[in-house]
C-alpha cells in the first residue's frame, strides 16, 4: 500500500478543481493507494486560511490592480522574499502531518504546498516524490522555488515549458500534459436532448456565455457586452450563465426583458452541466481562469475573452489571443466592435476552432497520474 497527498490551496477554483481530478483518476484507475486530499493553508491554520483567501477575493474583486500588482511582485523583491520566508516557517506546521502520515508521493496543485514540501525535502526532512501541477498558463517564479527537490512539473503548454528550461530548471522533469479537468469533458452527449433540457432551438448556433465567474467582476461591463451580443449576433442564441451571482442574474434578466429577447436568450443561475453546455455551443464567452480555458480549448470552442483579473488571467488571454484561439475584449475596446468582428467571418471562428483543437489536452488527468505514480 502506497500514501499519496493531494495538497492544494483555496485561491481560486483551479487548484481544488485539479485536485479534485486527481483524485477521482486514481482511485477510478489505481489499487493499493492510501489517498488523502487537503488543502495545505487549512491545515496550517484555519484563521490564516481564512484571511488570505478572503484577502485574495475581495482583491481580485474589488482592487484587481491592487492583486495584479502583488501577483508581479511576487515574483521577486521584497514581496517573493515575504511569501517564500512564510512558507518556510509554515512548513513546520505541515511536517507534523507529512510525519504522521508518512506520504511516499505528494502532488501539488499550488505553490505554497510546493514550496513547503521541496523546503522539507532540502533539510532532510522527507524522503517522499513531489510532483507540482501548474494551473495557469504562463509561468510564474512562486511554482519553482525548491524546484531542486520537485520530481516533475506538469504544465499547460509548450512556451511554458521553454520558459521554466530558462529558469534553470531541467527539461526530463517538465511535462506538457496539459491541466487536468473533469472527465466529463470527455464524454459524449445526446445533443439533441441537451438542447430539449435547455429549450433551445437546435436549427441555431449557440454562444455560451459566463458572466458571473467566481467575483463577478464588472457587473455593468458584462452586461453591456451580453447586450452587445444580443444586439448584434441576432442568428445565433445564447446562454447567459450568472454563477452563484444573484445580481448579476437579475441584470441578465432585465436585459433580456429590455431587448425582448426572450426566445433566444437562456438566463441560468448555477448549473453543472457546463459539460453538457459547451457541447451543444459553437463559441464561448468567459473570463480566462485556467479552469475554464482549459475546458473551453477541451471543447473546441473559439473564446471571447473578457473581464480578466489582471496577473495570471491576464496572462492567460495573452497567450489565447497569441495562440489564435480567441480575441481578448480589453477595458477600452467598444464591445459591439469587437462582438461584431469576432463573429463576422465563419472561417475565423472554424480558424480559432481548430487552434483550440491543436492546444487542448484531452488526456491531462490519465498522463499525469501515470507520470507520477510511476515514481512510487
Amino acid at each position: 500500500m502506497k500514501n499519496v497527498i493531494i495538497f492544494y490551496a483555496s485561491y481560486g477554483g483551479g487548484h481544488l478543481s485539479a485536485a479534485k481530478s486527481i483524485k477521482q483518476h486514481i482511485e477510478t484507475n489505481y489499487q493499493n493507494i492510501n489517498l488523502e486530499m487537503i488543502d495545505c493553508m487549512k491545515y496550517i491554520n484555519k484563521t490564516i486560511e481564512k484571511l488570505t483567501t478572503g484577502a485574495y477575493r475581495e482583491m481580485a474583486k474589488k482592487a484587481p490592480k491592487l492583486w495584479g500588482k502583488v501577483y508581479s511582485g511576487s515574483e521577486k523583491g521584497v514581496l517573493s522574499r515575504i511569501s517564500k520566508d512564510s512558507n518556510k516557517l509554515m512548513a513546520s506546521k505541515l511536517y507534523k502531518l507529512l510525519e504522521e502520515k508518512k506520504p511516499d508521493l505528494v502532488i501539488s496543485t499550488h505553490p505554497f504546498s510546493s514550496q513547503m514540501v521541496s523546503y522539507l525535502k532540502k533539510k532532510g526532512k522527507l524522503n517522499c516524490k513531489l510532483v507540482t501541477i501548474m494551473t495557469d498558463f504562463a509561468m510564474h517564479k512562486q511554482w519553482l522555488i525548491g524546484h531542486e527537490y520537485t520530481e516533475h512539473f506538469f504544465v499547460s503548454n509548450k512556451a511554458m515549458k521553454q520558459d521554466i528550461i530558462s529558469y534553470g530548471v531541467s527539461s526530463e522533469k517538465i511535462h506538457v500534459t496539459g491541466i487536468p479537468m473533469s472527465s466529463k469533458f470527455l464524454e459524449s452527449f445526446d445533443n439533441t436532448k441537451v438542447f430539449e433540457d435547455f429549450h433551445l432551438d437546435k436549427n441555431k448556433k449557440v454562444i455560451l456565455f459566463f458572466g458571473g465567474g467566481e467575483f463577478g467582476l464588472g457587473k455593468d461591463r458584462t452586461a453591456e457586452i451580453l447586450r452587445a451580443l444580443i444586439c448584434n449576433v441576432p442568428s445565433y442564441q445564447i446562454v447567459a450563465v450568472a454563477g452563484k451571482n444573484m445580481k448579476m442574474k437579475e441584470a441578465f434578466e432585465q436585459l433580456v426583458f429590455e431587448c425582448n429577447a426572450n426566445d433566444r436568450v437562456r438566463v441560468l443561475g448555477f448549473t453543472d452541466k457546463v459539460p453538457e453546455l459547451m457541447s451543444v455551443s459553437s463559441a464561448v464567452v468567459t473570463k480566462p481562469g485556467g479552469l475554464t480555458t482549459t475546458e473551453s480549448l477541451t471543447s473546441g470552442l473559439p473564446m471571447l475573452i473578457i473581464n480578466p483579473i489582471p496577473g495570471q488571467e491576464e496572462e492567460n488571454a495573452e497567450f489565447l489571443e497569441k495562440n489564435g484561439v480567441g480575441i481578448w475584449l480589453r477595458k477600452e475596446d467598444n464591445p459591439v466592435d469587437i462582438v461584431c468582428h469576432f463573429f463576422e467571418s465563419e472561417e475565423n471562428l472554424e480558424k480559432m476552432h481548430e487552434n483550440a483543437n491543436l492546444l487542448a489536452c484531452r488526456n491531462s488527468t490519465e498522463e499525469i497520474c501515470k507520470i507520477a505514480l510511476g515514481e512510487i
